[in-house]
């Protein structure tokens, strides 16, 4: 089971996308070496945070392609999110 987003969630989401990869990247913090990587099907992966198993970042596969298709794209994780500032 994936563990909800850690407390590095106040700093804000980042979306980078990858066009010559075709994927989005939505990140609580930068992209680090001993983050562990885990597939949650439909190709999506989640990085996690080594020590505490939260979420650090979610990539989602065929970016275009899913919005081209104008489809709900369903991300089996929960958070809980609130506006910053």
């Amino acid at each position: 089971m994936v563990k909800a987003l850690g407390a590095v969630a106040d700093r804000g989401l980042t979306f980078d996308y990858d066009p010559i990869g075709d994927s989005l990247m939505v990140r609580l913090c930068p992209i680090y070496t001993e983050q562990e990587t885990e597939e949650l099907g439909d190709d999506l992966l989640v990085r996690l945070n080594p020590e505490t198993g939260a979420i650090e970042a979610i990539e989602i596969f065929f970016w275009s392609r899913r919005l081209a298709a104008q489809e709900p794209i369903f991300v089996p994780v929960v958070a809980m999110l609130r506006a910053g500032g």
